[in-house]
């Protein structure tokens, strides 16, 4: 599988994730988003944004309740909480969102 970007092409593995890291950008992260259905809004960028940042700190994309507790904890309550994950990414906030966020699928995600 792989995704073309302003012509340059993105290699990703069979689920969609892609292959290396340094190709993201947002311009893929939104053609990532668009293959899944979504349209990215400020909130959408405001998490994957968070992922991104997350993953060059500690090395590892989160599991569902690790990204919960931590976005609750930096944008407050009413964002780290699974309805509102979930009403942005309905298949998954960890795998979809890492997915656009050019990140390789969180541990423990089937």
């Amino acid at each position: 599988m792989a995704y073309e970007v302003d012509g340059k092409t993105i290699a990703a593995d069979e689920e969609g994730y892609i292959v290396n890291l340094a190709d993201w950008s947002e311009p893929l992260a939104a053609i990532i988003a668009k293959s899944e259905g979504l349209e990215m809004t400020p909130n959408h960028w405001e998490v994957v944004n968070f992922l991104r940042e997350y993953y060059n700190e500690f090395q590892i994309a989160p599991a569902i309740r690790v990204l919960t507790k931590a976005i609750g904890k930096k944008l407050g309550p009413d964002k780290g909480n699974n309805k509102y994950l979930y009403d942005l990414f309905p298949y998954g906030p960890a795998k979809q969102a890492c997915k656009i966020a050019g990140l390789p699928k969180p541990t423990g995600c089937i």
